[in-house]
């Protein structure tokens, strides 16, 4: 068997990322040896492999739902996010440049259709099956000429293409259609047919729309998963569109999805519960990291951007970001730089984690991200940060508190640590702490450890659950992604699909693609 199958989607935000991972999982349950892949990628969450390799963290996730380890293969080409209008280009996990939009789709797209190839097939020679998921929609019209990540890679790899559709947000008969009726016929002959998203009710109430599709279309519903609370991986996306100048309020969505228990809140162990503010910086990166936080009992997350939303909280966190230097003016503009030094001065409990360790030092240096020059810092810790022009990639191993624990580092600024005791790569002054160790928190004993200094420092009787396990919630909300596919879509059907390609004799759908 070298099977394969892509999964698209009406809309971004569909449950490509979900569906993936969870077939994924059910694949490998019954034995077949599987792989996640996504030719393309924007998103400011990435994580590090093995080998120093940068990729998108929703493949890494759905690389655990197969029970492999993440690699470049995976994720050829990661786009991150440094303005509206520019990213930075990472190739087989390697930053190679920053390029516009424009300069991008202009020409560098259509130019990496070899390397996604390439790396599907390596895979799929290694490999039973490889489970892609595309980006956006596949009737991006505008964009379908450069397409790497949707119906051109389907089409190079001749890959059966089925379309999720979030049903919550309506329309999804009418998504289903356009999107099929968007494409050309080469198209249309690998769109095999679809799956429906977060359906709430009865199903017999929409099997007669389900008859009436393929009677349109001529193609099969794999699947009608339901509505289900706290399900997710670790997002692609969140605040990283910047707040629009003048107002008070960041853009985007941020959501703590992946192992966060949405669906039942545990209560807390001991007398009180821990309240954490985020501080949501323009591009904030890999946030996900407080989700460990999060997922412990009696620990409430909130993102903020109010100097006042900051007063009750017991623990600060500055997360990561892709624009320091631009967080750090965002900090000073809101006022809540004042009330990050307001909390240092008053022994409360602040951590930075990568930029927003960054942003807690004395001085930056930078000719490299924002070239804004030397900027000072907020000075609550006694560092220098220096931007290099090569990326540090590492998963860093080490001991805190007493615990041992491991992250990944993704950063271009080097910190020169001239004071305090030592935390991590980074440092510790009174209750202000700084790494640039993303993942850390992960760590069950380390966050354990770390949360008992924090409740000592804010004075909160809180006491962490001697027995959460991130590691074993985020394999559970795996398995119920996996549950979800074996329960609720056809699986017969999608297994003869990834192992014989899209049935021969597909209708065409008109219009189909412009000329």
């Amino acid at each position: 068997m070298s099977g394969g199958l892509l999964v698209a989607g009406t809309t971004s935000d569909a449950g490509k990322s979900v569906v993936t991972a969870g077939i994924c999982r059910w694949l490998v349950r019954q034995g077949v040896k599987v792989a996640p892949f996504k030719g393309q990628n924007m998103s400011l969450n990435s994580f590090v492999t093995r080998e120093g390799a940068e990729i998108g963290r929703a493949q890494a996730m759905q690389a655990q739902a197969a029970r492999v380890e993440p690699s470049a293969l995976m994720n050829p080409v990661l786009l991150k996010p440094g303005s509206d209008r520019s990213s930075q280009v990472v190739l087989m996990g390697k930053p190679v440049g920053e390029l516009s939009a424009s300069g991008y789709h202009g020409g560098r797209q259509e130019a990496l259709l070899g390397t996604v190839v390439d790396c599907l097939e390596r895979l799929r020679g290694t490999y039973d099956a490889v489970i892609c998921e595309g980006a956006g929609s596949p009737a991006e019209i505008n964009l379908r000429r450069t397409d790497i990540v949707n119906m051109g890679v389907a089409r190079a790899a001749k890959l059966p293409v089925v379309v999720v559709g979030d049903i919550d947000r309506g329309g999804v008969f009418a998504s289903f259609f356009g999107t099929t009726a968007l494409l050309s016929p080469e198209d249309q002959a690998l769109v095999a047919g679809y799956i429906v998203n977060k359906f709430r009710g009865d199903v017999s109430l929409l099997e007669p729309g389900i008859d009436m599709l393929r009677g349109l279309t001529g193609r099969h519903t794999y699947g009608i998963l339901p509505f289900a609370h706290g399900l997710g991986i670790d997002e692609e996306d969140g605040m990283g569109v910047p707040p629009a100048r003048g107002s008070s309020r960041a853009r985007g969505r941020v959501s703590l999805r992946g192992a966060v228990r949405e669906s039942v809140v545990a209560p807390p162990v001991g007398e009180d519960v821990l309240r954490v503010a985020v501080c949501a910086v323009p591009l904030m990166s890999n946030f996900t990291d407080v989700d460990a936080l999060a997922a412990e009992p009696g620990v409430i997350v909130r993102f903020v951007d109010r100097p006042e939303e900051l007063a009750d909280a017991d623990l600060v966190v500055v997360p990561g970001t892709r624009g320091t230097v631009r967080a750090l003016e965002w900090l000073r503009e809101r006022g809540l730089a004042r009330e990050l030094a307001r909390r240092a001065a008053e022994g409360r409990p602040v951590l930075g984690i990568c930029g927003g360790f960054q942003v807690l030092g004395e001085h930056i240096e930078d000719e490299v991200e924002s070239r804004a020059g030397s900027v000072a810092g907020l000075g609550l810790l006694p560092v220098r940060v220096r931007f290099a022009a090569e990326k540090t990639l590492a998963r860093p191993t080490g001991e805190a508190l007493g615990e041992p624990v491991e992250g990944y580092e993704i950063h271009h600024g080097v910190a020169e640590v001239l004071g305090g005791e030592a935390f991590l790569d980074g440092c510790r002054v009174g209750a202000v702490w700084g790494t640039h160790w993303h993942g850390s928190l992960e760590s069950d004993g380390f966050r354990r450890r770390f949360l008992e200094r924090v409740a000592s420092a804010a004075g909160r009787r809180f006491v962490p659950a001697p027995d959460t396990s991130f590691g074993a919630l985020r394999e559970e909300q795996l398995d119920r992604l996996g549950d979800l596919i074996e329960e609720h879509a056809d699986t017969d059907a999608l297994m003869r699909l990834i192992e014989q390609g899209a049935p021969a004799g597909l209708p065409f759908i008109a219009p189909g693609a412009p000329a």
